[in-house]
């Protein structure tokens, strides 16, 4: 048998002994160490097993095998084009071999590609504002298009947004699933999750199978902050989970940055906070994409690599971009230059324009119709009855 028959063999019984939901990862390697690797393990004995688990994880380890066809098992996650990277193989990420506790191994659907450029998680509040959807957008496109690979949840929300942005703008992202690799959840990302195995990476911890069940999604975060150079939070509030994934990226030795929201709005409590403790302020995408790439080539002269080459960061400040309004009549360009995140009515709106432009005024029935018409246009959006803010992107 030569070398990459032998290798192949060693994955069909990694795959089973991955698939099998009852042990952690230190056992996973203590088991395998005993017995000598994958293949040995399963052919082993209940006594060799009782060596590492306990009785009831010996009996349930017992009824799996008994039920576990490996090689068609096997067979039928090649075909699903899912593939197995355990932490001695090649293509498993540097990045998360330092983390506490690291994943013995990572299903994987696409082209896991982390260790030859800049990571960086996005994360945030699943139900987001206008404001946070447009920053987690232009973040997200911004990284993609540097050449910063962009890692999050696949949640609804900030992290979906954001790892979207990123592909538009022919970037890479890996999504980390709560579930096994095999199911897209949510299911309104189903978007995403196609896009992701196609240009980018869908990876899992969990069996194949596995339900997104709440107790999964703790766990899945320290990988998402593990992948990264560093974790950026774009809305968060005072008890949220996203702020489980920002503990974890510091006890790993991740920095923490927050994009700033005012202190009257409840989706920015948490952010407002990691403040006050230190955390960084994203104040514009070409200032935060310098001291990623710094980060990202001290990290590699650290684990003695050489220096990559830093791609231009001199642009302007994304955040600031005003909507297009090239090709609108003039009181509709009026109208959609006035408007912010923050939603105004109506009243409110003809003040903003009677101080810019106080030559002209504009009824309120005028400006009514006017945002309706920008509405339709995708430049403004109506968050609640007789209030109006602006999108961008």
């Amino acid at each position: 048998m030569n070398r990459n028959e032998w290798k192949e063999r060693e994955a069909v019984y990694t795959c089973w002994l991955c698939n099998f939901p009852d042990m952690g990862n230190k056992q996973l390697h203590r088991l395998t160490e005993l017995c000598g690797g994958p293949e040995a393990a399963y052919l082993a004995d209940k006594e060799k097993w009782g060596q590492v688990l306990n009785p009831r994880q010996v009996q349930s380890l017992a009824r799996y095998t008994a039920a576990w066809k490996p090689e068609a098992e096997y067979r039928k996650m090649k075909e699903q084009g899912i593939r197995l990277v355990t932490m001695g193989d090649e293509g498993y990420p540097r990045r998360l071999k330092d983390i506490p506790d690291a994943p013995y191994g990572l299903f994987v659907r696409g082209r896991l590609q982390t260790d030859d450029a800049p990571a960086v998680a996005v994360i945030g509040a699943r139900e987001c504002s206008e404001y946070g959807r447009y920053v987690a957008k232009c973040l997200g496109a911004t990284l993609g298009r540097r050449g910063i690979t962009v890692v999050s949840g696949m949640a609804r929300g900030i992290d979906g947004i954001s790892q979207e942005a990123a592909l538009e703008a022919g970037g890479n992202s890996i999504g980390v699933l709560g579930s096994g690799v095999d199911i897209c959840y949510p299911a309104q990302n189903r978007p995403i999750y196609e896009r992701l195995i196609r240009t980018g990476a869908a990876i899992s911890t969990y069996p194949l199978g596995t339900p997104a069940l709440p107790r999964n999604f703790p766990p899945r975060n320290r990988i998402v902050s593990g992948l990264a150079d560093a974790v950026v939070v774009v809305e968060a509030r005072a008890k949220s989970g996203t702020l489980i994934t920002v503990d974890m990226a510091l006890e790993q030795g991740r920095e923490v940055y927050i994009v700033p929201g005012r202190v009257t709005d409840r989706l920015s409590d948490g952010c407002n906070r990691l403040v006050k403790q230190g955390a960084g302020i994203v104040l514009s995408p070409e200032s935060f994409l310098e001291e990623i790439w710094q980060l990202w080539e001290t990290g590699k002269k650290a684990a003695g690599a050489g220096s990559g080459g830093k791609a231009g960061c001199k642009e302007a400040n994304a955040f600031l971009e005003r909507p297009d309004t090239a090709g609108l009549p003039e009181e509709l360009a009026r109208v959609a230059g006035v408007l912010d995140f923050d939603a105004r009515s109506p009243e409110e709106i003809r003040q903003r324009l009677w101080d810019r432009y106080p030559e002209k005024p504009y009824p309120e029935k005028q400006i009514v119709a006017c945002l309706m018409q920008l509405c339709m246009e995708d430049l403004a959006i109506q968050v609640s009855p007789g209030r109006f803010c602006c999108r961008r992107g």
